[in-house]
């Protein structure tokens, strides 16, 4: 049993780091396979002003490197590979990592999400400088600009509500019509009336523009016209697409959204497999939240190998 891991962790975001504190410190053997960017989308993000203990804000990039060098600090093995599948076979799981198995009593897995693309020119040249896809972690850098939101959906919608207690004006611009719940329409409706949001139908976006790397403008195709507008910055709310290719064949069971769905220990329906973050059914899509579920998720893996020790050293 040497070689098999008490614990791997597939993503190395604010989730698996914050789970992987609390589970080095209780000598579980843990191994974190990430094959992007350590912080995951937190350590891409500009400024982070919404993080307990940062009352000035942290650059995303910062915060991502101390839960880094915190993990390590109680032995955390962090390593770069790409995790393809997850099998289990009696009471070891096996994850295939770059081709290869490695085997581990259980699995945490925090590979977060990624937002949905509009895949414009100056969309990822200008992320986190002007482009953003979340309103509660940036909105509040638009106090009295103007702004451009993308979507039409319900998360459109509920985010162009949220962002007006900052924005002075925003438009927002509808692929086609507006689909959102009739409550959020109706809501909407009183900003419309304020004039200070004007929707955009039939609208999508050309190109994001900028002069001296700052946003400042959106090209437009508008019923069939060019188009353009001066703003102070855009957010996307296109949806979003959970990193669980991995899981084809797994067996764990997502929702219909296609994030995982976990009982309150955050367990799936796996035995021994775990979710955290952004990755996970109910997640609210901010780094504290993560971060807190990583805690979560951490201590129910403990509860687990434990009961499974004692259960083990019981005679037959």
């Amino acid at each position: 049993m040497s070689d098999i891991t008490d614990t791997i962790m597939i993503g190395a975001g604010p989730s698996a780091l914050a789970a992987a504190v609390y589970t080095t410190r209780e000598d579980i053997g843990t191994v974190l396979y990430e094959k992007g960017v350590v912080g995951g989308l937190a350590a891409i993000t500009d400024q982070v002003d919404n993080y307990p203990g940062f009352p000035d804000g942290v650059e995303g990039m910062k915060l991502a490197e101390q839960l880094e060098a915190q993990a390590k600090r109680f032995g955390a093995d962090i390593q770069y590979g790409d995790v393809s599948a997850i099998t289990r076979d009696d009471d070891v799981l096996t994850v295939t990592v770059d081709g290869k198995p490695v085997q581990a009593k259980t699995v945490l897995i925090a590979t977060g999400s990624d937002y949905n693309k509009i895949n414009v020119p100056g969309e990822a040249e200008y992320y986190g400088r002007g482009v953003h896809y979340c309103a509660t972690c940036d909105g509040a850098f638009y106090r009295e600009k103007k702004l451009a939101v993308v979507g039409g959906g319900n998360s459109g919608v509920q985010e162009t509500i949220f962002l007006t207690r900052f924005a002075s004006h925003i438009d927002l611009l509808v692929r086609s019509t507006i689909k959102a719940s009739e409550v959020l329409q109706q809501e909407l409706q009183q900003y419309i009336d304020s004039g200070q949001v004007t929707v955009h139908l039939d609208t999508t976006v050309r190109e994001i523009q900028a002069t001296d790397g700052k946003v400042d403008r959106v090209l437009l195709d508008s019923n069939g016209e060019a188009n353009e507008l001066d703003v102070d910055g855009v957010f996307v709310f296109v949806g979003l697409k959970p990193n669980t290719q991995i899981l084809d064949g797994s067996g764990v069971e997502l929702d219909s959204m296609g994030l995982i769905k976990t009982d309150n220990k955050l367990m799936t329906n796996i035995e021994g497999v775990f979710a955290s973050g952004d990755v996970r059914s109910g997640a609210t899509m901010q780094i504290a939240s993560a971060v807190g579920e990583g805690a979560t998720a951490a201590l129910s893996i403990r509860e687990y190998l434990d009961e499974h020790k004692r259960s083990s050293a019981q005679p037959a």
